[in-house]
């Protein structure tokens, strides 16, 4: 029988581990987040801290995917529905969902809400997919697991530079 976990030692677990790969220097490592039915990698490197999702403050006249603003230790984030802003549809709020805080690192307070992190990856798992061929330009290629499991990968800095990205405002209001 699998040893059951609880969600509080998942994350205390998780953020022990993401914060030993850090600090060994390694760069070889892949956080894995599930954004409606998409899974995605993001490099370490680029990847910030997770958290269970706070309190949201809505903004009005803004897109579906843009959530609202997250106080977090003080500190303000705009937070970005990661699977309503790829077209997937809104992401449910659960014990699962959660916010990963990308922007810090390039100087924006900005995080995505994922519908769940699955932890971290060894980039030796997977297999370059060729096949799939993805438009977006934040989006880094996309590769395989041994389940046959489709992974895109995530390119931070293009994401929070991208036009569509930095625009929350609603069409109509928009001058």
């Amino acid at each position: 029988m699998a040893k059951r976990q609880s969600l509080r030692e998942f994350q205390q677990d998780l953020t022990r581990r993401l914060t030993e790969v850090k600090a060994s220097g390694r760069r070889s490592a892949l956080l894995a987040v599930n954004a409606g039915p998409e899974n995605w990698l993001l490099d370490l490197s680029e990847a910030g801290e997770i958290i269970v999702t706070p309190n949201l403050t809505p903004v009005p006249l803004t897109r579906e995917w843009f959530r609202g603003l997250a106080n977090v230790r003080g500190n303000l984030y705009s937070v970005v529905d990661f699977a309503a802003f790829c077209g997937e549809g809104i992401t449910p709020m659960n014990s699962n969902t959660r916010i990963l805080l990308i922007g810090a690192k390039h100087g924006m307070n900005t995080a995505l809400l994922v519908s769940r992190a699955l932890g971290l990856r060894n980039p030796e798992d997977f297999d370059t997919d060729e096949t799939t061929i993805d438009q977006r330009p934040w989006v880094a290629g996309a590769v395989r697991d041994s389940q046959d499991r489709l992974w895109r990968k995530l390119n931070v800095r293009p994401l929070l530079a991208d036009a569509h990205f930095l625009d929350a405002t609603l069409d109509s209001y928009a001058t």
